[in-house]
């Protein structure tokens, strides 16, 4: 009987030997199950990122071409250049941010681009006018499927997925920037612009031009209630700067003044004109040093009007700097100095830039060049201020010429070879696209039109030269 006992006792035993296998089986199959959804769900996270970023990209050139579609084209072709870019840059198939390798999880990618013009990036002077297309911003999305590998066991073949982002047109900003302008005051400044845009002087007409460009540049880092207290006090060497100042804006006028003197009377509310000097005797050209309290902060609608910048442009208690005249134009000298001193006050990571604006007819004479000091004369002044300015662009500088009225003859000590005014100042810009001209400044005498940026309105031409000096940014998807 005992042995019988254990013989029953063994085969009951033996018999569970199949039941552990079918649940170590089951729970292996839950396991890998789990498992496979891990690696499914990773590979859904990688594949978004993917797409998230070529869509990031998409956004931001689609931005950029927002100002930058062919002058010849009308507002729906524009709009379609737009969207182009935008696919170009996107993950489809063939395009720049497809991934064509094994790495890639995506596939059958699409991609729609919206142009907007949104009011909140208006007030930024981010405008719609500004783009052919009249948009400001323009939203991206992307789709695409990613294909799944374990989670098919229980009927998930792919899952689709989707990105959108939206970037602004040029406007943000990518500075910091030392900003040098270059204005001509000779004696025909004081012309009236018959231009029913101002319809003023030509000085007045300028410095309204400059004061558009301040309230576009950052004076600080965006998102500060206020730049904080600017210092030291503005002197004929020392610009006034906050404790973090991002564009920084000097003010250099041609003829030059006699001394530092009569810096003061540029922008110490001034009421009478400064004295000039010959251009060899070692004119001062320089009459509002690097500064960057001409706004109160990055978001700030309106020029500290307390700003010794800003008075000299006419938006304090003056009506800016003059006219004076007394020489004729010659602006090689000018250039150079303002040259030197941005190489001199580099700062770490700062572009410099050069804005001239004149109407490019050097008309110096012999007695103009009187002194010792320098050595230039009168042959060949438009060209000297042409190699002027190349070598400004070739150290480095992005030089910038807006012709005021300029016409298509003139600089008559150039006879070797010969140069107009107009020819002039389209040389003197580091590019073609940095050359702009008010051909209705003297009611529409002038044929110097420029075929890359053909905006006639000064105030529009510094609007364009500031949103030059930016990039397109990414903005929230949700902005008004």
């Amino acid at each position: 009987m005992k042995l019988n006992d254990e013989s029953i006792f063994r085969r009951l035993r033996d018999g569970q030997r199949g039941q552990s296998m079918m649940m170590m089986m089951v729970a292996l199959v839950g396991i890998l199950g789990m498992a496979g959804f891990v690696i499914d769900a990773g590979r859904l996270y990688y594949g978004y990122q993917q797409l998230r970023a070529q869509t990031r990209a998409a956004a931001l050139a689609a931005g950029a071409a927002l100002t930058a579609a062919p002058s010849g084209d009308t507002q729906g072709e524009a709009a379609s250049y737009v969207e182009g870019t935008a696919t170009t840059f996107s993950g489809v198939t063939g395009n720049l941010n497809a991934i064509n390798s094994t790495s890639s999880l995506l596939t059958n990618v699409t991609v729609s681009a919206v142009p907007k013009c949104l009011n909140t990036l208006t007030t930024e002077g981010i405008l719609c006018s500004a783009s052919l297309a009249n948009y400001n911003a323009v939203s991206v999305t992307e789709t695409a499927t990613v294909l799944t590998t374990f989670a098919r066991v229980i009927g998930f073949d792919s899952w689709s997925i989707s990105a959108t982002a939206t970037a602004s047109g040029r406007g943000g900003n990518n500075g910091p920037y030392n900003v040098a302008i270059i204005l001509d005051t000779t004696n025909s400044m004081t012309n009236t612009d018959s231009d029913s845009q101002c319809h003023s002087s030509r000085i007045s007409c300028a410095l309204s031009g400059i004061r558009v460009l301040l309230n576009t540049l950052s004076p600080c880092p965006g998102g500060l209630a206020s730049c904080g207290t600017a210092s030291p006090a503005e002197t004929a060497t020392v610009g006034t700067n906050v404790a973090h100042p991002v564009d920084e804006v000097a003010l250099f006028v041609f003829p030059g003044l006699s001394s530092t003197t009569y810096v003061p009377d540029e922008w110490a509310c001034p009421t009478v004109n400064p004295l000039i000097d010959k251009y060899n005797q070692g004119p001062v050209y320089e009459v509002i040093p690097l500064s960057s309290n001409y706004r109160t902060s990055d978001t700030a609608t309106a020029l500290n009007t307390s700003s010794d910048t800003v008075i000299a442009v006419g938006g304090g208690c003056s009506n800016g700097v003059g006219a004076p005249g007394g020489s004729g134009t010659f602006y090689a000298g000018v250039i150079y100095s303002a040259q030197a001193y941005l190489v001199a006050n580099a700062r770490p990571n700062t572009k410099n830039v050069i804005i001239i604006l004149s109407d490019g007819d050097a008309t110096a004479n012999g007695s103009d060049f009187n002194g010792t000091v320098t050595s230039y004369t009168s042959a060949q002044e438009c060209h000297q201020a042409i190699t002027a300015a190349q070598a400004a662009a070739t150290a480095g500088t992005i030089v910038y010429s807006v012709a005021y009225g300029a016409e298509a003859s003139g600089c008559t000590y150039d006879t070797s070879p010969t140069i107009t005014p107009c020819e002039t100042m389209q040389q003197i810009a580091s590019n073609p696209l940095n050359f702009f001209s008010d051909y209705t400044a003297t009611g529409g005498t002038s044929s110097c039109i420029s075929a890359a940026r053909p905006t006639s309105n000064l105030n529009e031409i510094f609007t364009e030269i500031a949103q030059d000096l930016t990039v397109s940014r990414l903005i929230p998807n949700n902005t008004l």
